[in-house]
């Protein structure tokens, strides 16, 4: 396995590890440390593995932080109404 896809991995497994752990702020702050380290991995990924296993790691990561996706989908929906 390459380094990219390695990491990857290691992102995934310390994303459900931190879901377990309880939190006052509801997960906020750790979401955005993941996708701050995840953005980057998942340009690694595209430039290591190409466009369709970048698709493939962006799907996973989006099943795993699902509520910033579905928040953010809604502010991109306020934002083009008007």
């Amino acid at each position: 396995m390459t380094l990219s896809l390695t990491l990857v991995a290691l992102w995934a497994v310390i994303a459900n590890l931190l879901a377990m752990l309880p939190s006052k702020d509801n997960h906020w702050r750790r979401a955005y440390v993941l996708v701050a380290i995840g953005i980057p991995l998942l340009g690694f990924v595209v430039y290591e593995h190409g466009p369709w296993w970048g698709l493939g790691v962006l799907v996973a990561g989006m099943s795993v932080l699902r509520y910033p996706v579905l928040y953010f989908g809604r502010w991109l929906k306020r934002l083009i109404r008007r």
